[in-house]
């Protein structure tokens, strides 16, 4: 094996095994308040850029449509969200989150900041703004190939 092909697949084991722990360390405290991480993620979406077209939140938090409705019933049932039906053109659904789930996100927010800025204090500031910037590069190239 290269060089090259050795170093790219340390690189791949690194970057999944540290996001996997990552990834579990900053779900503990949602699945505290019985969310799920995409739930997590809904409410938060809708908390901090306000009413979303269902299909839009499944692009921004990479879901397909049948999953994301799913997500959305959950919600709905759990009185998190609402359905807001376009009167203009019925295919579009738009989802608002809640009183209920305004409360829910800023209660945990702030301590799941919190929990990511302690997470990522293993790199200091200089290392984080690199970091930021090599695997957004990485990540633009990837989808770059894939056009």
């Amino acid at each position: 094996m290269t060089q090259d092909r050795e170093r790219a697949l340390k690189l791949f084991i690194v970057l999944s095994r540290a996001s996997k722990v990552i990834l579990e360390e900053s779900h503990k405290l949602i699945e505290q308040y019985g969310l799920n991480p995409t739930e997590f993620g809904v409410l938060e979406l809708l908390h901090h850029r306000g009413q979303q077209p269902i299909q839009k939140i499944g692009q921004k938090i990479l879901l397909r449509s049948g999953s994301m409705t799913y997500v959305v019933n959950r919600l709905e049932e759990k009185g998190f969200l609402r359905r807001v039906f376009c009167e203009e053109d019925k295919r579009v659904t738009y989802i608002s989150i809640t009183d209920k789930g305004v409360s829910l996100v800023e209660s945990i927010f702030p301590e799941h900041a919190k929990k990511i800025e302690e997470l990522m204090a293993g790199l200091n500031v200089e290392e984080q703004e690199a970091a930021i910037h090599l695997v957004k590069k990485l990540g633009l190239s990837v989808k770059d190939l894939s056009k």
